[in-house]
């Protein structure tokens, strides 16, 4: 990862599911993933998950494992699998808590370790979904992926995660909102990052509202000349790995 840049990075995208292990051997034999890291740290939560890395970003599965859950919440909410959560990786973390406290916005969980901080914001204070704000040491290792990425760089499979999108009542705002927290500049209902890219939309015909569609990179052939398929409750769009992340659906 270049030096220069914004500073900001969309590191990993979350869905939360029912059941974990047949959303994750799809994922797995859509996208030509390896073996995913579980993480036991979401016990803590509730819940069971599967982590797969995509070149150094990251796809999770979140399913409760008891009741009462936040996860679980939310899956009634919705009636069914959905996007959950996005995570960021940025340089300035400080300067990033500084405006989440200007704003009023809450902070669900946070943690810091020598090798990486983390806040959870509010969903109902940011839109669209459960908002994660990083701070990896190194810059570009990432410990949720699992102890190669624990203070160290490492790669996964030949894909990457280009952008999401999320479905808001009030996509400028919203997208105002998040830029804000994140440092970075807004246009146009989407927000740029460094190698990647979040878009805020209306949602379509009475659809729901969150994280709705997530922008993958994959080699030619495992595209297979697909634009987009549908798991998990969200629209995966698969991108050849030399396109740019999209605009907006």
């Amino acid at each position: 990862m270049a030096e220069k840049g914004l500073g900001v990075r969309l590191r990993q995208a979350v869905l939360a599911a029912r059941e974990l292990e047949p959303l994750a051997g799809a994922l797995r034999a859509e996208l030509g993933l390896q073996e995913p890291f579980r993480d036991p740290g979401v016990g803590l939560f509730g819940l069971h998950n599967c982590v797969f890395a995509l070149g150094d970003c990251f796809l999770e599965i979140v399913s409760p494992t008891q009741a009462d859950t936040a996860a679980g919440r939310y899956l009634d909410r919705q009636g069914g699998d959905g996007g959950y959560m996005v995570m960021f990786d940025l340089r300035d973390l400080a300067g990033a808590r500084s405006r989440v406290s200007e704003r009023g916005i809450r902070v669900v969980w946070k943690v810091d370790l020598p090798d990486i901080a983390d806040d959870h914001l509010h969903p109902a204070d940011m839109g669209g979904a459960i908002v994660a704000l990083d701070q990896s040491e190194p810059y570009g290792s990432w410990r949720w992926g699992g102890p190669e990425w624990t203070g160290k760089v490492a790669s996964g499979a030949s894909a990457r995660l280009a952008g999401v999108t999320l479905a808001v009542a009030e996509p400028e705002a919203v997208a105002e909102r998040w830029a804000h927290v994140l440092g970075v500049p807004a246009s146009d209902s989407a927000i740029t990052l460094d190698g990647g890219e979040v878009c805020f939309t209306a949602p379509h015909g009475g659809g729901r509202e969150g994280l709705v569609e997530i922008a993958v990179a994959v080699p030619a052939e495992r595209r297979g000349g697909r634009e987009a398929i549908e798991l998990g409750g969200v629209r995966l769009r698969l991108l050849e790995d030399d396109q740019p992340a999209p605009g907006a659906s």
